[in-house]
């Protein structure tokens, strides 16, 4: 069985720890009333804030630019102000009908969180209506849902090696090694990318 955190690690390259803070771990979670998966906290540590391939980003919860809790509260916000019972949505578009939620809520204790996103308008919400193996929903940007049952880091890996992670057709493979780029911590700094270890795609 593939270990896919070190397995991801691996195709990003040594771990940074540039802003690794168990303290700000807890905070987050007590703010949020919730527990982020392990895998999860341990990528964002190695490497956020970062941008991934081009598209992927991670926020990290000890900076305050590119602040992961700030992040996910605003984008709780913006979901939860999506009339959902107005839209009527086909059974195809809505998440409630697709993956048998009883009610669609973001930032709730049993709700959906949103734990990472692309600049193609992906976003990946961890879904938190129980304590069972980890799940994720995607939103494609263009309304489309998928669901993952998964941990976060094989949904990494796969998404990096170029597998549909946001639904059919979402793939954003980019052959050779995951380009990495760090973002800027202050309005002058201009952080240069760089290329994780050669993975032979």
């Amino acid at each position: 069985m593939i270990d896919y955190l070190a397995a991801t690690m691996a195709m990003l390259g040594p771990a940074e720890n540039r802003y690794a803070n168990p303290a700000a771990w807890e905070r987050l979670h007590t703010q949020l009333d919730i527990q982020l998966p392990t895998d999860y906290q341990a990528l964002v540590d190695a490497y956020a804030p970062i941008q991934l391939n081009g598209h992927l980003y991670l926020h990290h919860p000890a900076t305050e630019p590119w602040n992961l809790g700030q992040w996910i509260r605003d984008t709780v916000r913006a979901w939860n102000d999506v009339p959902w019972d107005e839209l009527d949505l086909d059974a195809d578009e809505d998440p409630r009908a697709l993956f048998g939620l009883t009610e669609l809520t973001f930032g709730t204790r049993n709700g959906l969180w949103p734990i990472t996103s692309t600049d193609r308008g992906e976003t990946i919400f961890l879904m938190t209506e129980d304590d069972t193996a980890p799940r994720f929903l995607v939103e494609d940007g263009e309304g489309g849902w998928a669901r993952y049952d998964m941990s976060f880091a094989e949904w990494l890996y796969r998404y990096l090696i170029g597998e549909d992670m946001a639904g059919l057709n979402t793939s954003a493979f980019y052959p050779g090694p995951v380009q990495l780029r760090r973002l800027p911590m202050t309005a002058d700094e201009r952080p240069q990318p760089w290329t994780g270890p050669d993975r032979g795609m």
